[in-house]
């Protein structure tokens, strides 16, 4: 009995924790996630109603009046309820499900969207901001979008299949090799949301998350000025140096320094992000000192070289150069 009522408590604080709005299918913070809500609260609805029916017709077959139990055995019962009322019913909810999901979503296109390419890396994203006239802007982990304004995202992938989540936004759709799939939202307000991969891609699956930060249209264009420039981080000094000759623009770009590297994460602004490492670490000068040294335990079979080699002094003043990447 307590092994029973520890279970059901386990699972109520789980259930209680899937409904935080950063993260949770039923924040509605959207019409295409609001239209999702919808349709699953009337099949939540349905399924409980349909298995109160059952148990009371269960309930009669076993101890019902006997003129009631032969009913229930009988030809026209059968063909009714095994055959007619589910037919019916789940053409109705496939129906119903196409026209308030509008084919997934796509009535929410509009004139002038915000384009936004994501493509799934293992375990990280790579986001690239495309402009109207025709440039882009690299940046990772992380998506800025204004609210109110419609969001077109191009999806697709450089390894293996991948499932790009908002749950306050949108329904999941999958990144597949070789494929282009494209994601419509808007955001109502401000405001800011996580969002996972979905689709279990390897080793560090469940540590690839990311963030959405909703703006004010005017605070978006301000900030995509921002993204668009170089770096020009507060402190340099030894810890630009150390970035540089250690290798690590090999593999990371930092705009305006001799770092191109196209490997790994755009690192340009990385100091403004609201978190490290596909949303596992905070955004502070101790989360990249962690981070660097500690990531293959952070993030086991991450794809990046193990950097154990530095000294306190050294990692704090990379840590700092890292952070003051704004």
């Amino acid at each position: 009995m307590r092994y029973a009522l520890k279970t059901i408590c386990v699972m109520a604080l789980l259930l209680i924790a899937g409904c935080d709005d950063k993260q949770s299918a039923f924040a509605a913070l959207g019409p295409v996630s609001a239209r999702i809500t919808f349709l699953t609260w009337i099949m939540f609805i349905g399924a409980a109603l349909i298995t109160v029916l059952i148990c009371v017709l269960m309930f009669i077959s076993i101890a019902g009046p006997a003129d009631w139990r032969h009913k229930l055995t009988g030809e026209k019962s059968i063909i009714w309820g095994g055959i007619v009322f589910p037919v019916v019913t789940l053409s109705a909810l496939l129906i119903y499900g196409f026209l308030i999901l509008k084919a997934g979503g796509t009535w929410v296109r509009a004139e002038n969207p915000v384009h936004i390419s994501v493509i799934g890396e293992q375990w990280w994203w790579r986001v690239i901001y495309r402009h109207d006239d025709g440039h882009t802007t690299e940046s990772a982990n992380e998506l800025r979008i204004p609210a109110g304004r419609p969001i077109e995202i191009e999806l697709s992938t450089a390894d293996v299949i991948h499932s790009f989540w908002i749950p306050a936004y949108a329904g999941k759709i999958d990144m597949i090799p070789g494929r282009i799939n494209t994601l419509h939202f808007v955001a109502d307000k401000p405001g800011i949301v996580s969002g996972q991969c979905a689709e279990y891609c390897g080793g560090a699956h469940a540590l690839m998350s990311f963030y959405t930060v909703a703006m004010t249209p005017s605070d978006y264009d301000a900030w995509l000025v921002k993204e668009r420039s170089n770096a020009a981080p507060a402190l340099a000094g030894e810890g630009k140096q150390i970035f540089l000759s250690s290798g690590c623009g090999g593999c990371h770009t930092v705009r305006g320094t001799p770092a191109d590297g196209k490997i790994g994460p755009d690192l340009t602004h990385v100091g403004s992000r609201q978190s490290l490492g596909a949303g596992i670490l905070p955004n502070t000068t101790e989360g990249f000192a962690k981070w660097v040294s500690q990531h293959k335990i952070i993030k086991p079979e991450n794809l990046m070289p193990p950097f154990d080699f530095f000294s306190e002094s050294e990692l704090q003043s990379l840590s700092l150069y890292l952070n003051s990447l704004e």
